[in-house]
């Protein structure tokens, strides 16, 4: 999961909010856990570290987990960030049946093959616009929409109304 960034909007960091008792971050590996072998936090002090360096955004973050999954003889990631405390029923079993899918409504949600890394490390490096959405459309990743809102919080007043 995707747990790196600032949290400027937030004010504090986001994964370690509480939501109905639990952080963040768990409700959002509790979504992962039926779906992968493992599920760990990337782009954070302790945890994988975003490639090639901090401070790219979500990128770094999907490339620091492509690098650690491709180490550990994995052939895949699925990615979701730390603040969707709850995703429509089926989203990630669809995307977890596709080789490289994203969801169009936040890109961040994604499975990719983490021998997409070095074309990832090149975008990173040559493309000025870093965008999830840029990224998997210029892999050819299929689209796969939501279906229904998805829950993001950004700031303490999302977290209020959730």
């Amino acid at each position: 999961m995707l747990a790196g960034g600032r949290s400027s909007r937030f004010g504090s960091d986001k994964a370690m909010a509480v939501l109905d008792g639990r952080m963040l971050a768990e409700h959002a590996r509790t979504l992962l856990l039926p779906h992968v072998h493992s599920a760990l936090i990337a782009g954070r002090d302790g945890a994988v570290p975003d490639l090639p360096s901090g401070d790219i955004g979500p990128l770094g973050g999907i490339a620091g987990a492509l690098g650690y999954a491709a180490s550990r003889g994995f052939t895949s990631v699925l990615t979701i960030a730390c603040d969707m405390p709850w995703l429509p029923d089926g989203l990630l079993t669809a995307l977890s049946r596709r080789a490289s899918a994203y969801c169009p409504d936040v890109p961040v949600l994604g499975h990719w093959e983490t021998g997409s890394l070095g074309n990832l490390l090149t975008h990173i490096e040559t493309v000025p616009r870093r965008s999830v959405r840029g990224w998997a459309e210029a892999i050819g990743a299929i689209p796969i929409p939501a279906g229904a809102p998805i829950p993001n919080v950004n700031t303490p007043q999302d977290l209020d109304i959730l």
